[in-house]
């Protein structure tokens, strides 16, 4: 069925009463089948109305009701489909969805109604006696004492024997150490942030009444705040998305209070002491080989509601049609390895990566652009090699497999091949010239044969071009060039997902903070963001950065090359060496 332009209906409020009546009177002109269909239509829209009104209706609640689900994995996506097989798979009309199970079937005697509820949409989930158990993870959950690297180690030595003595069993053998010890792991409950009392003695003459105070040990001196504690800070608000009152409030049952706005004290104080080392990653991106960008939306008070219209009344907002605030990620293949970079404000991704390729190395040749395909994620004004991403036009089969289960699936297990080599590669580590070819040769023939199938289902009129399955056929024709790119260019992703992977840093962020008050308390969260995102890309321990970036605030100034992500723990072993 081709899509008409409609103008929304209006929303009218009708009495049940003169709902059932009518559909009482269309019974005596309706055969019992189309009745039935009709009765289920209505009472889906009326439970659906209801849903909406009711307060904290989310949108997974709707999405449950009609039995869709998130999940892109492609067993999900097939789990309710009947596959076709050969010929028929190839004559299924490619115009006609499933077909729908009887509306009738899964009626629900609901008190009020003047029928029983049917379901229009099929669920598609299997019944409860034929589901089986999902299978658990290795594990269980259940870790081994090796996986706690930053746990305290005590040694214990034997409380009778020693290295070098002589066997209490044989009587003639030598004892020697073994490498790897009988280890035993508890875990402990302590506060976040944890404060330390001195309590020094003071001592009055009872003659002069002069004081005397004990002098405080050295552990005692500094800033009433640790680089240990601001590390702490940072990580649970940027990297895990605990916004300050939470973590407030969990310190005040402690009864080691540390207020919400002490905490973004600490944080924006001492992010000066990182920008050298923020500004040396964005130059080195500038540099990559690969630059994967995308947007995700975010809220910055300084720019909305009143706020907003008061920067305009007084002609102090740039570019005042611009309405959008956003997060921008950019990741940065180098050959240093992955840098991931934050930046949240009024422009789009695309402006944000022109930004960063303005100083890029005009000796480089031009980087390889990975991103979803929208405009406004290109670097206007710089030459870039475009890639787009194969997983966006996959989801658009995704979306329609409940209407055009079998020629979805076609091109479902089509790219699920092509992600299948991907993943091989991976495994295998191959270098960006083998990993092509390995893509040629596999890849090639299974990607040449969907282009020329999608070409004849829509020339041969088997597909309507303007129905879900025309367009997400179009959608992959038209970026056909830049979604094929890695079977062409060595080192060309297949995928935008390692960019969509960092954007959930921001996203979490907004989930739970909601909103940053200020373009500095954005700034703020960019800066620290970038540093933990790319640490975790190194496989670095971001909390353990962090604080090393903290407590060598001069040294960072001076050489901020040296305290990258994937050179900071060599600069400090040199510097310990030195003072040895």
């Amino acid at each position: 069925m081709s899509r008409v332009a409609m103008t929304p209906p209006a929303v009218r409020d009708v009495d049940l009463a003169t709902v059932h009546a009518v559909l009482e009177r269309a019974r005596a002109q309706l055969s019992p089948d189309d009745h039935a269909c009709v009765v289920g239509l209505v009472q889906t829209l009326i439970e659906l109305m209801r849903l909406v009104r009711e307060r904290g209706t989310t949108i997974t609640r709707l999405r449950r009701m009609f039995g869709l689900h998130s999940s892109e994995k492609l067993a999900d996506v097939l789990a309710g489909v009947t596959s076709p097989s050969g010929a028929d798979a190839q004559a299924a009309p490619s115009g006609e969805p499933a077909p729908a199970d009887d509306p009738s079937s899964a009626a629900d005697d609901r008190p009020g109604t003047a029928e029983p509820l049917a379901r229009v949409m099929p669920d598609e989930r299997p019944a409860a006696d034929d589901r089986s158990d999902p299978p658990k993870r290795k594990g269980h959950g259940r870790l081994g004492a090796d996986a706690y690297p930053g746990a305290r180690h005590i040694h214990v030595e034997h409380d009778r024997l020693h290295a070098e003595d002589t066997c209490p069993d044989c009587a003639h053998g030598t004892l020697y150490r073994l490498p790897d010890p009988a280890r035993i792991v508890r875990i402990f409950g302590q506060a976040p942030l944890a404060a330390t009392a001195w309590d020094c003695d003071r001592l009055r003459c009872s003659g002069c009444g002069d004081v005397f105070t004990a002098r405080a040990p050295a552990e005692a001196q500094g800033p009433k705040y640790d680089d240990t504690a601001v590390g702490t800070i940072a990580l649970l608000r940027y990297g895990t998305g605990v916004p300050h009152h939470r973590l407030d409030r969990h310190q005040s049952h402690l009864q080691i209070p540390v207020p919400a706005s002490t905490q973004w004290d600490v944080v924006r104080d001492r992010a000066d002491a990182l920008v050298p080392v923020f500004d040396k990653l964005c130059d080195l991106a500038g540099d990559g080989e690969v630059m994967h960008n995308d947007d995700t939306t975010m809220r910055i008070l300084a720019f909305m509601g009143a706020r907003r219209r008061e920067l305009l009344a007084a002609d102090a907002l740039e570019d005042p049609e611009r309405t959008g605030i956003f997060t921008t990620g950019i990741v940065s293949i180098t050959a240093a390895g992955p840098i991931a970079l934050f930046f949240t404000g009024r422009k789009h991704a695309g402006e944000n990566l022109a930004a960063l390729l303005k100083d890029r190395d005009p000796a480089l040749a031009p980087p390889i652009h990975m991103c979803d395909g929208l405009d406004r994620n290109r670097p206007s004004g710089h030459q870039v090699v475009e890639s787009n991403c194969l997983a966006h036009g996959r989801r658009h089969f995704v979306d329609e497999i409940a209407n055009f289960p079998a020629q979805c699936q076609h091109v479902l297990e089509a790219l699920g091949k092509v992600f299948h080599n991907e993943a091989t590669c991976r495994r295998r580590g191959l270098s960006d010239a083998d990993r092509l070819a390995f893509h040629q040769r596999e890849s090639a023939p299974v990607m040449a044969e969907l282009e020329r199938w999608m070409k004849a289902e829509l020339d041969e009129h088997r597909v309507e071009p303007n129905s879900g399955l025309g367009q997400a056929l179009q959608y992959l024709l038209k970026r056909w060039t830049r979604l094929t790119l890695f079977l062409r260019v060595p080192g060309a992703p297949l995928d935008n997902n390692v960019c969509e992977r960092a954007l959930k840093m921001a996203i979490r962020h907004r989930n739970n903070s909601l909103f940053y008050r200020s373009q500095r308390g954005a700034e703020v969260g960019d800066l620290y963001m970038t540093l933990i995102a790319t640490a975790q890309l190194h496989h670095e321990n971001p909390f353990d950065y962090l604080v090393a970036l903290l407590s060598h605030e001069a040294e960072v100034a001076a050489d901020p090359a040296a305290w990258l992500p994937w050179t900071f723990r060599a600069t400090i072993a040199s510097g310990s060496r030195a003072a040895a």
